[in-house]
């Protein structure tokens, strides 16, 4: 039973170590692309920057929740760890939605508006 919980426990760290590059490959890619992108003014540009780090770190907390799920869960379930993983999954999710809400202007349950044809054609050109 102890290979098991270690494999697990490797598991579990090998997911959050995930998470972590995805946010920090997220900063650079959102970096580069303020960065570099001339084509569009400096108020766009920052908007699009934030969206940018925003859906990283949103990617990235999914996968530090659930390497922190795999640990606790396989790893040491008991009454205190899982209390605590509770908590953490409630900050975490505080922060997804309001990532979300910032990021698409509406909450997580909601549909998403109608794309408007002229507008994705825009976003085509323009790149």
């Amino acid at each position: 039973m102890a290979d098991y919980r270690d494999i697990l426990g490797s598991v579990g760290v090998a997911v959050d170590i995930l998470g972590v590059i995805v946010i920090l490959v997220g900063i650079l890619f959102a970096t580069s692309r303020f960065l570099f992108k001339q084509k569009n003014p400096l108020r766009e540009k920052y908007q699009l920057f934030r969206h940018d780090l925003a859906r990283a770190i949103l990617l990235g907390l999914e996968f530090l929740i659930a390497g922190d799920i795999i640990r606790t869960v396989a790893v040491t379930p008991t009454l205190s760890s899982v209390a605590v993983l509770g908590l953490i999954v409630m900050v975490r999710t505080f922060l997804m939605i309001a990532l979300h809400l910032e990021v698409e202007g509406r909450w997580p349950w909601q549909k998403p508006p109608p794309r408007d044809e002229t507008e994705e054609a825009h976003r085509v050109t323009t790149g």
